[in-house]
This record gives structure tokens, sequence and C-alpha cells, in this order.
């Protein structure tokens, strides 16, 4: 319990703990669920309500709620510019004003500031990256992905990995969401209220019957267009303070193999495949990995690479430098500060 940070070691019942690592998937959808919460970790829903409310507003929590799966409700897209150095703060501070951008963080290279950029459909992501560009003047990489090999499922905060499920092509293409369901995902893209009934406040903005909201999000957690729904953490706030995007130019007709190999691997945390950008930018394989610090990302990545016989083929280690902004994906066309 120590290795994940000082905001749960204060709390020698293990409360934090365990609604940290337990629930952010598989979280009761059911009227009452921080009720069933409770009786599962045998303490007063009053009690869980609190300790959510005070890892929310610490930071450790991002919210509790939703996490969807790219491209199945809208389009998205990881995006990177080149920033000259003492002009990346009021860049970046540009970048996260775009209610299209959700992950917005310095990374060392000289494509220097990577972003995530999420909308209802592909022409409203190219007009949102459009105004991007042309408000920073900076030169910028649009990188797509192509298949996920490593679904997130969420974060073990005893090992630093997240759970793991299958590969998954990344569909193109998909019927668009109905007014109702585009609604329900305004209303909940920033998390459900800390609240005895959260789904009936949540039906309530959407003009839903609770159960409505209910079936809807079991719906779309059986059909893929949730990866989970759940409290959604904050790593660095729970003590893995460094993490680095790590990429590999491997050969198009391998990618799927040595992704699926690496996506195994202990500590590997959303390893994808994605489109390159030409001359500027040749990678194609991606993973993620958090530690505690650099020399321990380093050590692992030298293991999982060797393990996978990466190490043959050309790559880049990125360590985050700065979080400019984070929070969930905004499909619903609306603003969000």
């Amino acid at each position: 319990m120590a290795a994940t940070g000082l905001v749960v070691a204060r709390h020698d019942d293990g409360l934090d703990w365990h609604l940290l690592n337990d629930f952010q998937r598989d979280f009761p959808l059911q009227s009452r669920p921080f009720a069933r919460i409770a009786r599962v970790l045998g303490c007063e829903q009053a009690r869980v309500r609190e300790r959510l409310e005070h890892l929310q507003s610490s930071g450790a929590v991002s919210r509790v709620g939703p996490v969807f799966a790219p491209r199945r409700v809208g389009a998205s897209t990881l995006a990177a510019l080149r920033v000259p150095p003492r002009h990346l703060p009021e860049v970046a501070a540009v970048v996260s004003a775009s209610a299209a951008v959700n992950h917005n963080y310095a990374r060392e290279h000289a494509w220097n500031l990577w972003f995530v950029a999420t909308a209802a459909d592909r022409l409203a992501l190219a007009r949102s990256l459009r105004e991007i560009r042309r408000a920073t003047a900076c030169p910028m990489i649009e990188l797509p992905l192509l298949t996920e090999y490593h679904i997130d499922l969420g974060f073990d905060l005893a090992t630093g990995a997240r759970v793991r499920s299958q590969a998954r092509a990344v569909p193109a293409g998909m019927p668009a969401p109905s007014a109702a369901e585009r609604a329900l995902m305004a209303a909940i893209e920033c998390g459900i209220p800390l609240t005895d009934r959260p789904f009936r406040d949540i039906g309530r903005r959407a003009c839903l019957e609770e159960a409505a909201v209910i079936g809807r999000l079991r719906d779309w957690l059986a059909d893929g267009t949730l990866k989970r729904f759940g409290v959604v953490v904050r790593h660095h706030e729970l003590g893995w303070r460094a993490n680095a995007m790590c990429v590999w130019d491997v050969p198009d007709e391998a990618a799927d193999r040595l992704g699926t190999r690496l996506a195994t691997c202990d500590g590997v945390n959303l390893c994808y495949r994605r489109r390159r950008a030409g001359s500027r930018w040749r990678f194609n394989l991606y993973c993620m990995l958090h530690g505690r610090d650099r020399v321990e990302v380093r050590e692992r990545l030298r293991v999982i690479a060797g393990h996978c016989g990466l190490d043959r083929f050309p790559h880049e280690v990125l360590f985050s430098t700065q979080r400019f902004k984070q929070r969930g994906a905004s499909y619903a066309g609306r603003s969000h500060g």
C-alpha cells in the first residue's frame, strides 16, 4: 500500500486503497451504487462518499465515471506540436483552452507538446485541429489510433500496470449516437455526482429515467462503447511520478505480433499502433510505462524491449515533464474548461 503514495497511506484501515483499486471497473451500476460499495467494504455509505470526495479534491481521483473507447462514439487522435521551449507555457495554455482537448502534456523531445483531441465526428475533430494549428502557429503531427493491444480496464495500484484485455482493431464508421445518447454522454462525461442516487441525478440532466441511464450504461459496456465505468485515478498523485511514452519504428507487417506480445508484459500501459506521420514521425508502435522514478521506468523498458525483441528497432523514450490538462474525453459537442 505504501507504494501508491501518501494520499492512500494516511488511512490505515485500507478504505482509500480499496476504493481506488477495486472499483476502477465492475462499478455497481444500480440505483444506489455507493450503498452497495459500502456493504462490500463493510462500512457506512456516508464514509464511502466522504472518502471519494476527499480523493477527488486531493487530485488522486479524476472522476467516477465512464472511459469511452476511441472512435466508438466519435473521433479522436493523438497529436503533437513542435514548440519553441521559451513559448511552451503560453502555447500549452492555448491548446488546453480547446474544448476538444482532454489530455495535454509536455514531453522531452523536439515534438514537445502532446495532446489528445476528441470530437463528435471527424469533421468537428478536423476543425478543432485546424483552430489549434492556426492559434499556435506551430508545426503539428496527427497520429490517429489504428489498433489497441492493451485495453484500459483500470490501473493496478500494487504493480503500476493496467488490467489487460484482448487486442482490438479500432472500428471506423460506427453508427452515430442518438440524440438521447448524446444527451447522456454530455451529462456523464465528467463523472457522476457522489450522491445517494447518482444515476437518477444524471438522468435529470439528460431528461432520462434512472433505469434508462443504468440500462444504457450496461449496454455500452457490453458492446464496447465503454472500456470501463468506475473510479478514474491520477497516477502522479498516487506516487507513480515518472511516466514515459515509448515508441518504436517496426515493420507494419510485424506490428500486430510485436504489439500483442508487448501488451502482455508487466508494467505496460496503453499499448497501441498508430499511423505514422511520414518522415516527420516514423514511429508506429507505442506503450506507456509508469514508475516511481525514471530509473525504474528505464529498467522496466530495458527488460521489456529485450523480452519482446524490440531492442533491435529504432525507438524513442519521451518522458512527461508537465501535465497541463487531464480530464475525460468530450464527444457530445459541449464545451468544458
